[in-house]
């Protein structure tokens, strides 16, 4: 009854069946209460090893809840855990999974190759670690995931952990480069960004340049991005990490870069329906941090790059080459709208000053 619930989401009894882990979590926590976390941990396991559906790879079932309801039960079990014993936790999930061989494998593979392990460790990490959890829970089990790997590999997990998926339920590695996609696609990875951002002052191994490298290293991956959908996850962090990066960039002399994702920007909040005026004070919040020469140099670039992506628009749009998605004549349309409205908003915040 049980792995028949499991293997069928829409089952009467699949409710229940949570319900069931989430009681056994308690059955669990109370029963071990005076043994050591290692000896816990083992019984854990000896249960939880009998079933094909708590372990990578080895349940082919579609839709199938085993992660989801050891997610329920570990969650149970652990909680009021202090941090140590988490990091146990951990380790012996690890152990348990084999888990950091199978990250290894998918992010330093050919993306798209081993789809099949990419979403078994994105269910497993997603609902036995991370989902469950509230922001300080996840943040402990996404640091621990991703620590072992350096920046590029970080980029390519936070991909496959929260990056967009195709209709086919495999990861969008080349939707992401060759068409654009809605923001609720992209919705999930930049509340992971934010989350990291947000934190940044309790975290030891991340800081704002490690950050920068990451966001650097995850829309070049595994070719540039599709610019709409950089401009589009930029506009889902918000102000604040997006100012960060434009600023980074300045920093380093990318204005070229800076002025067409500034460009692409204001094209996605006239497409998707965001407030102009957050775009404007983040272009006036980056004017702020720069000379008067650094300034004017800024503000030409950024209405001659207005200019170049207005014609390069036009350019597809008399040679026909019409792709996939929102068609090119309706994105020069919304990107004539949004200049108009960027500018009337921008010149008001002038003079009212």
């Amino acid at each position: 009854m049980i792995t028949q619930s499991i293997h069928h989401p829409t089952s009467p009894y699949a409710h229940g069946n949570i319900k069931h882990y989430e009681a056994l979590g308690w059955l669990f926590k109370r029963c071990t209460l005076l043994l050591p976390t290692e000896d816990r941990l083992t019984l854990i396991s000896s249960t939880f090893s009998q079933m094909p559906c708590f372990k990578l790879e080895e349940c082919t079932a579609a839709g199938c809840l085993g992660f989801y309801g050891y997610g329920v039960f570990l969650k149970t079990m652990i909680s009021g855990w202090g941090e140590v014993e988490w990091h146990r936790v951990f380790n012996f999930l690890c152990s348990f999974t084999n888990l950091l061989p199978k990250i290894k494998m998918a992010v330093t593979g050919t993306p798209g190759v081993s789809c099949s392990l990419e979403l078994q460790l994105r269910l497993f990490c997603r609902q036995v670690l991370l989902d469950p959890w509230p922001c300080k829970g996840t943040l402990f089990w996404l640091t621990r995931i991703l620590k072992p790997w350096p920046m590029v590999l970080q980029a390519r997990l936070l991909f496959i952990l929260y990056g967009p998926l195709m209709p086919d339920g495999t990861l969008a590695w080349q939707g992401i480069v060759e068409r654009e996609m809605s923001h609720s696609a992209l919705w999930q990875m930049a509340g992971v960004i934010v989350l990291l951002y947000s934190n940044l002052d309790h975290l030891t191994d991340w800081t704002t340049d490690t950050m920068q490298t990451i966001l650097e290293e995850l829309i070049v991956f595994p070719e540039v991005w599709h610019m709409e959908n950089v401009a589009r996850l930029f506009v889902l962090c918000g102000n604040t990490v997006c100012y960060s990066f434009l600023a980074n960039k300045l920093h380093n002399g990318q204005l070229l870069q800076v002025s067409r994702l500034i460009v692409h920007i204001i094209l996605v909040c006239e497409k998707d329906g965001f407030s102009m005026n957050e775009v404007v004070r983040m272009v006036h919040q980056v004017c702020q941090g720069l000379d008067t020469s650094e300034r004017f140099a800024f503000i030409q670039r950024l209405e001659d790059m207005f200019s170049e992506v207005t014609m390069e628009l036009i350019e597809i749009v008399t040679a026909g080459n019409h792709h996939e998605g929102t068609g090119p004549f309706q994105t020069l349309r919304s990107l004539l709208q949004s200049s108009a409205h960027f500018h009337a908003k921008f010149l008001h915040m002038f003079l009212q000053n």
